[in-house]
């Protein structure tokens, strides 16, 4: 039953503690858009998203309205692009990129993702045009994000395409250096990524996902801080209680508003994704949720352990509000989208060995790190191995969204603007990982993933 003291405490999350649905996005198949011509395939993509999409963005807005609890984003997922352009006789993919993009203007979304490969094993054609095709496409976009699966716990790491990734960052960060370099922001390598993952830059509609439907990406940082600030003191198990009750409560307000958007889209409802999404604003931190906790400054001894318990208690309560949850569903620790961790990078708390044991025990991974412009492909590459090892080895989504900013060094800060914020740029290890990285092959899949 809802009762005045429910619709009061919705209220106050929404005014005082920043509380909002992050994304509700819309996942769409491509399959039989598929065409030789490219330019065929291409107005098939076009119309199905315009049509399929049409009433989304008006729909959203009113059930914001109706309900008073703000919906940030509007998004749009596709199947992953090297699969539909696959099928054509194009040498380029960038064209494909620019249609995306022109159906996602026309249907009024924020961003759209599937500019994306799965190439955990290896290349087929189309991988191949599409990962070469990535920087262009990002440059000659403003609304399509990209992602590339490397690794994943079965088959192990794929070093050809982590080396690849490495030189594709480095031209997406000089292809868009007047930005300073945000084309990177929009790109995603992922180890073990995620078919129904509504956040972005890493969304894409997996292979066995509806022919279309809904799935919501809620948030909450804010909400989860103000609730710990009621027990301080108190013992880490009532911490966990605290924060697994807080989540069942956001979760449960998420779904009420996708349920009815789908209701009213006739579109069915996917997922629930229960990652808590911090943004630049103060109050909207999970850096500070873990210094609620009693730790001076995030990236202190005892960070890994705090975020540990957040990130255990979220998915606790978020499951149980909740039959339907998938996606990523944890803590995003992105060092631009989070004011808390901007600090504690500016007072040299966080730095990116610390940010990479914290990825352990949380999603996504290395997210939104700015570096120095001139950190050489085979460091980033050598940076994205290690991410996909702690996923292929957890059995867990690792991932590596790393901006290295075309003219700026340690000191300095890249400015991205709206929800990308903005980031300090950090240093990175002076030594090189080159012969490493250009070994290639394949790292084979850990012994305990052999189970069937």
């Amino acid at each position: 039953m809802i009762n005045r003291n429910n619709i009061m405490e919705t209220i106050g999350m929404v005014e005082k503690h920043k509380f909002d649905i992050r994304t509700i996005t819309m996942g769409i198949s491509l399959f039989d858009c598929s065409h030789e011509n490219g330019e065929i395939a291409r107005q098939k993509i076009y119309d199905k998203i315009t049509k399929k999409a049409e009433k989304l963005v008006r729909t959203v807005e009113d059930v914001e309205r109706e309900y008073g609890i703000p919906i940030i984003n509007k998004r749009i997922s596709v199947t992953p692009i090297s699969l539909i352009a696959g099928a054509s006789l194009d040498i380029n993919y960038v064209e494909f990129a620019r249609i995306l993009d022109k159906a996602a203007e026309t249907v009024g979304v924020d961003f759209l993702g599937g500019f994306s490969a799965l190439v955990q094993k290896g290349f087929t054609k189309g991988d191949e045009i599409l990962i070469n095709s990535i920087p262009e496409a990002l440059a000659s976009t403003k609304k399509v994000c990209a992602s590339v699966n490397v690794a994943t716990s079965r088959a192990g790491i794929n070093m050809e395409a982590v080396r690849l990734m490495g030189e594709i960052i480095k031209n997406t960060a000089y292809l868009t250096r007047d930005k300073d370099s945000l084309g990177c922001a929009k790109l995603v390598v992922f180890a073990n990524s995620v078919d129904d993952n509504p956040f972005m830059a890493g969304a894409y509609h997996g292979i066995g996902e509806y022919e279309t439907s809904l799935s919501v990406g809620v948030s909450g940082p804010g909400v989860v801080k103000a609730a710990l600030e009621d027990i301080k003191g108190e013992p880490f198990d009532v911490v966990s209680e605290t924060i697994k009750k807080t989540a069942f409560k956001i979760t449960r307000a998420g779904e009420v508003l996708v349920r009815e958007v789908s209701r009213r889209l006739n579109v069915p409802f996917n997922i629930m994704d229960l990652s808590l999404a911090p943004t630049p604003e103060i109050g909207d931190s999970v850096a500070r949720i873990l210094e609620e906790m009693g730790l001076e400054r995030c990236g202190t001894h005892g960070t890994t352990a705090a975020l540990a318990l957040l990130n255990d208690a979220v998915k606790k309560g978020g499951i149980m509000a909740s039959s339907h949850v998938g996606g990523l569903s944890g803590a995003f620790i992105p060092v631009s989208e989070d004011e808390g961790m901007m600090e504690a990078v500016r007072t040299g708390a966080i730095t990116l060995d610390k940010l990479e044991a914290m990825t352990c025990v949380c999603s996504v991974g290395l997210d939104m790190v700015a570096v120095p412009g001139k950190t050489t492909a085979s460091t980033i590459s050598a940076i994205i191995a290690d991410e996909c090892a702690i996923g292929v080895i957890n059995h867990k989504t690792t991932a590596v969204r790393i901006v290295p900013v075309y003219g700026k060094d340690v000191g300095e800060e890249a400015f991205f603007g709206g929800l990308l914020g903005r980031a300090p740029i950090m240093a990175v290890n002076k030594f090189s990982s080159e012969a490493f990285i250009n070994r290639g092959g394949r790292i084979p899949a850990p012994v305990h993933s052999y189970k069937n």
